[in-house]
């Protein structure tokens, strides 16, 4: 039963992100056929199902424009190989160095790309570009006619969409109910209308992917395009794991996911598929419909095969302004709206500006500049961050530490301890030569300066490195978080002592 519902979920999703890609209704259905019955016996858990997805999707829309569907299936080769290597070695562990601004950020610039990607299905007009940016400005070229019946039918499905009652969803996905009936009123009005087209009653269409495309200069050309689905395809499929993983108690086999992913791009190509990666709706809905095996995706990927021999003449009816209001709803979804509000609602400017330029990199660059502009951000931002020490001072109280030596009590009588709090670094460790001068600039004659050190972190071979003036005082630094006692005896070998 969970198969059957995720195959009534994942059918129009499968048919809109087919058309989104720049491909066709058919390239989506038969990526999700091949991914529940080849991706689902060898993914990392049982519960990870995989298929097209509007991220994917988003990102082979101007890899069409630019190589035509031909060079999607070269790159989607290039990149299965790529995630089997990923596997093989081992660095599905790398995806968790991505911070989740960094990923909330190019999730949510790949809605936008989803999102203003359906205009020409909604609207029924054309545009021309291998960017977003370059398709909205060709509309000042090419003119912008509206086919309202288009429009009409697209808002209806994003309406049905938003407002069916969630008890209803239960048992029928609302895309799924909203297409049904966007179909019947299309058909029962006679809108003249764009639609999906013939979809082929086979796994094998005319155009799929063939040895003789593969030759070395229209592979190298490929190679950049294919890093970004093999990427895309590592950070969907292992957070969509992670997020089922804790739905279900049972942790995911990283690499095994992505020896999975691998075999599945490698051999989509050859059956006229678009890229795959795990996804996040099948995969919740299986485990909320009860799945408890790998059965539930091949069972979902023998009911779509079924659905595309027995219904392919009315899904071929479907109007794309239909798909493209589906699309909407999930580009909306797709966004962490409770992540995005707490980063923004409580001031995290660090996390505001990673998401932000990385939002804006998803936008105006490609996937991959822009998960290495976070990631760099990131970096910096932490260095900036760990640069900053947290400086104390408190004068010695020797009643405090229960001294009753009058001698060492008039020693330190102008004693004052510092304590410094934070990671000592290459960017901060002046900040520890300055105490000193710090102090003895705000009294007369030979202070002492005793530093706590709490939670320290000390660069390269564990010690502390110092050299110039302290400013006429002398500094004793003591590791810990422990009270403060008298200084302990300077050590010969000067780790704990700096002195003029």
């Amino acid at each position: 039963m969970a198969g059957m519902t995720v195959a009534a979920v994942a059918l129009p999703l499968a048919l809109a992100f087919g058309v989104s890609s720049g491909a066709d209704a058919a390239a989506g259905l038969i990526t999700a056929i091949v991914a529940g019955l080849l991706v689902s016996p060898i993914s990392g858990g049982y519960y990870q199902l995989s298929g097209p997805t509007g991220a994917m999707a988003a990102i082979l829309i101007s890899i069409t424009a630019e190589h035509q569907l031909h060079g999607v299936f070269i790159a989607t080769f290039i990149a299965g190989v790529i995630l089997l290597l990923c596997g093989i070695f081992r660095v599905g562990r790398l995806a968790s160095f991505l911070s989740s601004s960094v990923i909330a950020g190019f999730t949510s610039g790949i809605s936008i790309i989803i999102a203003f990607g359906q205009i020409d299905n909604l609207f029924g007009v054309a545009s021309r570009g291998e960017s977003l940016i370059g398709r909205l400005l060709s509309y000042r070229t090419l003119g912008f006619s509206p086919c309202w019946g288009s429009v009409g039918v697209g808002l209806f499905v994003v309406l049905f969409m938003v407002f069916l009652p969630k008890r209803w969803q239960r048992h029928v996905p609302a895309s799924l109910l909203g297409i049904i009936a966007a179909t019947g009123g299309a058909i029962a009005l006679g809108l003249d209308i764009p639609s999906i087209g013939e979809i082929p009653r086979t796994l094998f269409p005319a155009e799929r992917l063939s040895f003789g495309m593969m030759d070395f200069q229209r592979m190298s050309a490929l190679i950049p395009p294919a890093i970004s689905i093999a990427m895309l395809g590592m950070i969907e499929s292992l957070l969509c794991g992670a997020s089922a993983g804790k739905m279900t108690g049972v942790r995911l086999n990283n690499d095994q996911e992505l020896l999975a992913q691998g075999v599945g791009n490698l051999v989509i190509p050859f059956f006229g598929g678009v890229p795959l990666t795990a996804a996040i709706a099948r995969t919740s809905v299986a485990i909320k419909s009860g799945a408890q095996t790998r059965l539930t995706g091949v069972i979902h990927g023998i009911v779509l095969l079924a659905a595309m021999f027995l219904l392919a003449p009315l899904m071929s009816r479907i109007p794309l302004s239909a798909l493209a209001g589906v699309l909407i709803v999930t580009a909306w979804r797709m966004n962490d709206w409770a992540f995005i509000k707490n980063i923004f609602s409580r001031r995290f400017k660090a996390p505001m500006v990673k998401f932000t330029a990385t939002m804006a990199s998803t936008v105006v660059l490609d996937l991959t500049m822009a998960i290495l502009i976070g990631v760099l951000l990131s970096f910096v931002l932490l260095i900036v961050r760990l640069s900053k020490l947290e400086v104390n001072y408190e004068k010695v109280d020797m009643n405090r530490i229960g001294c009753t030596d009058a001698a060492l009590t008039e020693r330190y009588a102008d004693a004052v301890v510092t304590y410094v709090t934070g990671p000592l670094i290459f960017s901060n460790a002046e900040a520890i030569e300055d105490i000193a001068g710090v102090e003895n600039a705000e009294g007369e004659g030979h202070r002492r300066n005793h530093v706590r050190i709490a939670g320290e972190q000390h660069e390269d071979d564990g010690t502390l490195r110092h050299s110039g003036s302290a400013g006429g005082g002398e500094l004793l630094l003591e590791r810990g978080s422990g009270p403060v006692g008298p200084p302990p005896p300077a050590r010969k070998d000067g780790l704990n002592k700096i002195s003029e």
